[in-house]
């Protein structure tokens, strides 16, 4: 499964968010949001550091087995020994996913807020809503293939 589309669209996304939150006045609006936006920053922060050990741990693996070289950046293709940690990590992956749609839904409603005035809480809710989608989504659909895959080839040691 190719994710380099959702990858590139992912980055433009997390771009724009960076900047409405950096516009977003020191309001009411702002204050209720704050403490989640931050745990959300420290949870993200944990996950990205779990990925970074899974996949330097994979690429480790791959170099000591002489299938890759020593100035490889990123594993291309996935072999069965990976399935062990990447269960490990799918949880992490999806409770960050699912908090982006928790954050989403808190912004939606507090564009409701009698002082909601600022444009940025309902851009951020937007932000928040399609880094959900595209996350998740695309997070089953590598799943899928890969389990897909991983039939495959069990069928043709049979």
């Amino acid at each position: 499964c190719r994710i380099k589309g959702w990858w590139v669209m992912h980055h433009y996304v997390s771009a724009f968010l960076s900047g409405v939150m950096l516009t977003w006045p020191d309001s009411k609006m702002y204050q209720i949001f704050r403490n989640q936006f931050l745990s959300f920053s420290m949870y993200q922060s944990f996950v990205q550091f779990l990925q970074y050990y899974y996949q330097s741990g994979c690429l480790y693996r791959l170099r000591a087995l002489g299938e890759r070289h020593n100035m490889d950046l990123t594993v291309e293709g996935f072999q069965s020994w990976m399935w062990r940690g990447l269960t490990f990590l799918l949880p992490f992956l999806f409770f960050g996913h699912f908090w982006q749609f928790y954050n989403a839904i808190t912004l939606f409603r507090l564009t409701n807020h009698p002082d909601c005035k600022e444009w940025q809480v309902s851009m951020c809710g937007l932000a928040f809503l399609v880094l959900f989608l595209g996350n998740f989504l695309t997070t089953v659909r590598v799943i899928y293939q890969k389990q897909k895959q991983r039939e495959k080839n069990v069928n043709k040691q049979l």
